[in-house]
C-alpha cells in the first residue's frame, strides 16, 4: 500500500466522511487534517520515546534539554554516537529519567552494532517493521505503531493505547461502551485499510482525556515497557496517569 501523502489522505478523508456521518462532521467542522508527518530516522525514535506518557510540550522540552547537555543546536541531527559518547548521568542531569536515559543508550548502541536496521524496517512490511522496532527496551507497540504512522507514513497502522486518539473516536462515535482498536466489531467496515488516515481525522477534535476511562480516572497504559516486563496494574500507573491526563489538552 502506498505511503501517506497529502493527495492519499484527501481521498481518504473524503472516503470516510463519505461512509461516516459522524467523521463527515468533523471534517464539515475543522476541514481535512494537515498530514502529520516526521523524518524517519534515530531523532524522530528518540523523540517518540520521550513523548511516552507526556505531553508534546514536556517531550519537546526534554528533547531541547538533552541538546543542551550534547551542545548542539536544532539544527544539528542527533546520532546515536552522540547519545552513547554523552552517557546516563547527564542525561540524569539534564531531567531524563534513568529509565528513559537507558531506553535512548540501548536504542543507541542497538542502532551502532547493527541490531536495528531502520533503512530494512522503512522496507519491510508493517508487522515485519514493528516486530522490528519492538526488539529494543523501551520500544513499545505505541513507539513503533506511532513511527510507521508519522516517520514511515504506512496507511493502515492504528496507535493501539494511544488515549487521546482513544477519546477522540470514542466521543467522534458518541460511545458510552469503552475504547478499542478501530478493526474490531462495526468498526472493521469503514477503518480497514484506512486506520492511519482514520487517526489523523479523529485527531481534528480536541478529545476528552478521561472519556474513555472507567471511574472518572485516567488510567495509562504501559505500553512501552522492557520486553517480557509485564503490564502495569491501574493501581500502579494511577498516579503517573494523573499526571499524564493533566497534560493531555
Amino acid at each position: 500500500m502506498p505511503a501517506l501523502d497529502d493527495a492519499s489522505l484527501q481521498v481518504a478523508v473524503e472516503a470516510l466522511a463519505a461512509s461516516d456521518p459522524d467523521l463527515a462532521g468533523i471534517v464539515a467542522r475543522h476541514g481535512s487534517p494537515p498530514l502529520w508527518n516526521r523524518e524517519p530516522g534515530f531523532e524522530t525514535l528518540v523523540q517518540i520515546v520521550l513523548e511516552q506518557q507526556v505531553s508534546l510540550g514536556s517531550a519537546l522540552a526534554a528533547v531541547g534539554r538533552l541538546r543542551t547537555a550534547l551542545g548542539i543546536d536544532p539544527s544539528v541531527p542527533l546520532t546515536p554516537p552522540a547519545v552513547i559518547g554523552l552517557g546516563e548521568d547527564p542525561m540524569r542531569t539534564a531531567g531524563l529519567t534513568r529509565q528513559k536515559a537507558g531506553y535512548l543508550l540501548g536504542l543507541a548502541s542497538d542502532l551502532t552494532s547493527g541490531r536495528l536496521d531502520l533503512e530494512a524496517v522503512a522496507a519491510a512490511p508493517d508487522e515485519d517493521a514493528r516486530t522490528a522496532l519492538m526488539t529494543v527496551a523501551g520500544i513499545g507497540r505505541w513507539t513503533a505503531d506511532i513511527y510507521l504512522l508519522m516517520a514511515l507514513g504506512r496507511p493502515d497502522v492504528w496507535p493501539d493505547g494511544d488515549l487521546a486518539l482513544a477519546a477522540a473516536m470514542r466521543r467522534a462515535n458518541r460511545r458510552h461502551a469503552p475504547c478499542e482498536e478501530p478493526g474490531r466489531a462495526t468498526d472493521s467496515r469503514r477503518a480497514t485499510r484506512h486506520r492511519g488516515r482514520l487517526a489523523t481525522v479523529a485527531r481534528r477534535r480536541r478529545p476528552d482525556p478521561l472519556a474513555c476511562l472507567p471511574g472518572g480516572r485516567a488510567i495509562a497504559a504501559d505500553q512501552d515497557a522492557r520486553p517480557g516486563r509485564p503490564t502495569r496494574t491501574p493501581d500502579q500507573g494511577d498516579r503517573l496517569s494523573r499526571f499524564r491526563a493533566r497534560q493531555v489538552r
